[in-house]
């Protein structure tokens, strides 16, 4: 059940129902010349819609902003801080908790790596506050990395390329503008530099040119699987 589209009513009787909620998080960052700005947002929010299909579980409206670093210096990337992040995560889970929801699923299109550390943080930090609390926080690409590569014939593809142009061609094929180019960055790891741009001005990690929409189907349902599974294990305990 989407959130946004209930009303209190609603929502008190879903609750009778399940005690789970799945938050989204998104990003507004670049994803080369041919994807849009929310790309990982759209990926995120559509396979859980699919999801909200097949179990009773409440979906939240997504977080739409998150940290962006090696994008950072892009434009088109707006981005936020880690404590920032790390802030409004806690105060939704404790305000989800306050209103009834005790099993937590913290599911972000975007993998960085900064990112990613501030939601398993809150999590780690959440899991001793709040008595009964259940939570999860993963990124589908870190845990699926093999079962979603095995789909690409890029090695080592990653942002903006074969995988994340595909399943933007089964989602919303509307907002793909052509192809970029392939392209890797070629930051002189393990420095950290400032101007990344420098290094990676396209934005793109792979083949964008070898997506298909079929590819993106592929992909969708492993994800939408994988996160049922983890639905259900939850319910019958880990």
């Amino acid at each position: 059940m989407l959130i946004e589209e209930i009303t209190m009513e609603d929502y008190k009787n879903h609750l009778k129902k399940t005690k789970t909620i799945i938050i989204p998080f998104g990003v507004v960052e670049e994803h080369g010349s041919h994807l849009p700005l929310n790309t990982d947002t759209i990926i995120v929010c559509e396979i859980l819609k699919a999801v909200a299909q097949k179990r009773a579980v409440f979906v939240a409206p997504p977080v739409n902003y998150g940290v962006c670093t090696t994008t950072g210096k892009h434009i088109g990337t707006l981005s936020i801080s880690s404590s920032a992040l790390r802030a409004i995560t806690r105060d939704l889970i404790k305000d989800a908790y306050n209103k009834g929801l005790r099993n937590f699923f913290l599911i972000s299109g975007h993998g960085g790596s900064l990112h990613m550390s501030a939601l398993k943080e809150v999590a780690e930090q959440l899991i001793d506050d709040l008595d009964d609390l259940k939570i999860a926080a993963f990124s589908p690409y870190d845990i699926l990395w093999k079962e979603l590569s095995a789909i690409c014939e890029t090695p080592g593809d990653s942002h903006g390329g074969e995988l994340e142009t595909s399943l933007i061609l089964a989602l919303a094929p509307h907002l793909v503008k052509g192809r970029a180019t392939e392209e890797y960055p070629k930051l002189p790891r393990p420095f950290i530099v400032r101007d990344k741009v420098k290094y990676w001005p396209g934005g793109v990690w792979g083949n964008p040119e070898k997506a298909t929409r079929e590819k993106g189907l592929q992909a969708i349902e492993i994800i939408v699987s994988k996160v049922v599974e983890l639905i259900d294990e939850l319910k019958t305990g880990y």
